[in-house]
């Protein structure tokens, strides 16, 4: 090729994009998850990290960490204008490209990757395929679009920006109690329900490159050459400068199509709306409180609509507001699923709908119906012992409280609290 970046910090990046290209582009990694286990793989990017069938604590139970299920790294071009030079306009130009495909950084249902969980997840997404991605949010439409390139020759260009896009699945790993071949119990890091998909990219490179050019397959740089009409280049006595690329706004519809219709089902599935009432809720006759262990607050629902589940003190002004019942219970592979009904005002444990994404955001009650932000997976210490770990089935997120006081909220937390305050006494009355 005969164009040149402006610096040589700028030809590096070049060099290196050329040489790696051909590496772990465009590659799907299938990544064992725990059930896979048995058969020597295991689901932790490094070995410090925890790996399912692990031994965990009581402390554990209300904490969880994420697994890389699976990976797809695909070159992507963000930025990309086709550009014409001619024997008197070569030398350095500076060119505005247009957007091509945005893509920008999420994990689950939240794009604001502001929980330790979202972060663990896409360091250790980085940290298996070897590539220093995002893991704060962010997303390319944000970039600066002007590419600086001294243009040696005369030619039809494609002078781009791009990325490596990777998205994949998740998993969590959660502690729960779990039998032993002989018969007694352990508590063990497990494959948890929850599992989700995200989506993040890799530092942005930028270049030039004619359809002549011979280009490693499954480049950045070859993505962008074949965004140029090479069938119908431009012809000699066209003037120097932009040139509109047939294939670069077909691919430009598409992407944003697509980014319309993800963002139409995010909309739908953060819907609002109240949640169909459940006709009649089938609990458990057991009634229960929900204590710190070793200490004398429990969970109090409140008694007003605008308030949270709170640590209280039981005594006799409580009003059965410390009292929960287990309803439509199920269980698959140990874990427990549940709402929690509360006796005192008749309502069920729910994340608000409207803060359900964020981090740290209030448990309360709300009427009854059928709706995941109102069901619970609940993990158990080994039988004998009472200790529970709660979490939201809609947001995947932990139960627990920042700091022992009466009157704190029950909150939820990505990840848990790391120093146990998410572990908790299910105590029968």
């Amino acid at each position: 090729m005969s164009h040149s970046r402006i610096s040589g910090r700028r030809a590096k990046g070049l060099i290196a994009l050329i040489t790696t290209a051909a590496s772990t582009l465009a590659a799907t990694i299938a990544v064992a998850g725990p059930a896979a286990a048995a058969q020597g793989a295991t689901p932790a990017a490094n070995a410090g990290a925890v790996q399912a069938g692990q031994s965990c604590t009581a402390a554990d139970l209300g904490k969880r960490h994420p697994f890389i299920k699976s990976t797809e790294v695909v070159p992507t071009i963000t930025h990309f204008k086709g550009w014409f030079v001619t024997a008197g306009s070569t030398g350095y130009q500076n060119v505005t490209t247009s957007t091509q495909t945005t893509i920008s950084v999420s994990v689950g249902l939240n794009g604001e990757i502001k929980g330790d969980f979202a972060v663990e997840a896409l360091g250790s997404v980085g940290a298996m395929l070897g590539l220093n991605v995002q893991v704060n949010y962010s997303s390319t439409s944000s970039e600066s679009t002007s590419v600086s390139w001294n243009f040696n020759d005369p030619g039809y260009y494609g002078v781009y920006k791009g990325t490596k896009k990777v998205t994949g699945t998740y998993g969590s790993l959660n502690c729960n109690r779990a039998q032993q071949g002989d018969g007694s119990w352990a508590l063990k890091w497990i494959e948890g329900p929850d599992s989700g998909s995200y989506t993040t990219y890799t530092t942005l490179e930028e270049g030039a490159v004619r359809c002549e050019d011979k280009v490693p397959a499954n480049s950045i740089m070859r993505k962008a050459q074949g965004l140029l009409d090479c069938e119908t280049p431009p012809r000699a006595g066209h003037a120097p400068g932009p040139v509109a690329s047939a294939k670069a706004t077909a691919a430009r519809n598409a992407a944003a199509k697509d980014t319309a219709k993800g963002a139409a089902g995010t909309a739908a599935t953060a819907r609002t709306s109240a949640p169909a009432t459940r006709a009649a809720l089938n609990c458990q006759s057991d009634v229960y409180r929900i204590h710190v262990p070793g200490k004398a607050l429990n969970w109090s629902a409140p008694a007003l609509a605008n308030d949270g589940v709170r640590l209280r003190e039981s005594n006799w002004t409580s009003a059965h507001l410390d009292n929960w019942r287990l309803c439509n219970v199920t269980e698959r592979n140990g874990v427990i699923e549940a709402s929690l009904w509360n006796w005192g005002n008749g309502g069920c444990a729910t994340i608000p709908a409207n803060i359900a994404n964020q981090e740290q955001a209030y448990l309360t009650t709300a009427a009854c119906g059928e709706d995941d932000l109102q069901r619970f997976y609940i993990y158990r210490d080994v039988p004998g012992g009472s200790k529970v770990g709660l979490q939201n089935k809609y947001t995947g997120s932990m139960l627990g409280h920042d700091r022992y006081a009466d009157g704190e909220l029950i909150r939820q937390y990505s990840s848990g609290r790391p120093d146990g305050t998410g572990t908790y006494d299910l105590v029968r009355v």
